[in-house]
């Protein structure tokens, strides 16, 4: 049977990378370039993962699947206090693929630290296969880009299962704004540096990030206006003391229907099924600009790569049933299911990515 090929969400032949080590024909025009990741090596890498652990078509031939795991039960750590979405998403597939293997998946909470608290106790523990993370973008690829001080590598101190979910961001407005597209907000804020404010939950988000790399895409300068939470920027947002907010697109979506916020453009490279009138950024002019905040499971570097095989299998099953893509449709995320070798190259990118446009906007590290 041959293997499934999945249409990824992100762009099917690009995924941007931030290069801080290139500049652009004007530096008016921002100083990004993209690193363009040929997609057959990416192709190739997730046919080899498959044929070394047995993956046909997203299901683990029993020939090949790990001998004997899971020999006790799988903890599920969630890197932040429970009741989030990271928490929702964990349990939801912990409840789906711990039938199949034959043990529970038990979700642990440790909360702290953006989440590098969590991802630091996985990457230390035995790499068997019984101690996963629910890893987020926070965690596995801005706080390299951020802290001086992580004391775990993203990329060479976790064997990714799969990247699982991920979620775009909307730029949205008062629906008073004097701002009606992406091209208003660029025009204003080359006139104006650091006037235009937009409102996130703290520095090194991935709202705040989101709007870091739109100003240098864009060479302009946004003023940044951390809160201690996304509902206070909200507020603030509908208030009309923001200008914009790199939003959630489940929370801002009601908002937008009701008629108090204008969405501009969303940051995926495709439109969102929630949102289908509006515009991606790219579409509205930022040639290549696409941001996302992702999930996905994560195990400790040197995990054996027939218990990642196993995993991976049972996981993108439990993807394609109808209580989990209700569940997904209901949240606004978009699934991806991506296999280990290609999970491992996509961190990698991330974080260079990261870390690029943070050593640009002049952020940190810390």
């Amino acid at each position: 049977m041959p293997v499934a090929i999945r249409k990824s969400i992100w762009s099917p032949s690009v995924r941007p990378v931030f290069n801080s080590n290139k500049k652009s024909k004007s530096t008016e025009e921002g100083r990004i370039m993209k690193t363009r990741i040929d997609r057959r090596s990416l192709l190739g890498a997730a046919l080899a993962i498959a044929a070394a652990t047995g993956l046909s078509a997203g299901l683990a031939s029993p020939a090949v699947a790990a001998d004997g795991y899971p020999e006790k039960p799988v903890t599920l750590v969630v890197p932040f206090p429970p009741g989030g979405s990271t928490d929702l998403l964990a349990r939801q597939i912990g409840e789906a693929i711990s039938g199949p293997l034959g043990q529970p998946v038990v979700v642990e909470n440790r909360g702290g630290a953006g989440g590098t608290v969590g991802a630091n106790y996985v990457a230390t523990s035995d790499p068997d296969g019984h101690t996963l993370l629910m890893g987020v973008t926070g965690s596995n690829a801005i706080s390299a880009a951020l802290r001086d001080d992580l004391p775990y590598d993203p990329v060479t101190d976790f064997d990714p299962v799969s990247i699982v979910i991920a979620s775009p961001l909307v730029l949205v407005v008062n629906s008073e704004s004097k701002f009606n597209s992406v091209a208003d907000v660029i025009a204003y804020a080359k006139e104006n540096p650091e006037t235009f404010t937009h409102g996130t939950p703290g520095v090194g988000t991935s709202m705040h990030m989101t709007g870091e790399l739109f100003g240098l895409e864009t060479g302009t300068k946004l003023l940044h206006v951390p809160y201690k939470g996304s509902a206070q920027a909200l507020q603030d947002l509908l208030g009309g003391q923001l200008d914009a907010m790199f939003g959630d697109i489940l929370v801002t979506s009601e908002h937008i229907k009701t008629g108090r916020l204008r969405a501009l453009g969303v940051t995926s490279t495709q439109r969102h099924y929630m949102l289908p009138d509006v515009p991606t950024i790219e579409e509205a002019g930022i040639d290549g600009y696409a941001a996302f905040s992702w999930q996905g499971i994560f195990a400790p570097a040197g995990t054996p790569p027939e218990v990642l095989g196993t995993l991976y299998a049972e996981i993108a099953k439990a993807l394609e049933s109808d209580k989990l893509q209700a569940f997904f449709k209901e949240k606004g995320f978009l699934i991806e299911s991506m296999p280990p070798a290609e999970s491992k190259e996509f961190i990698a990118n991330e974080v260079k990515k990261w870390k690029g446009v943070v050593k640009a906007a002049g952020i940190g590290p810390k």
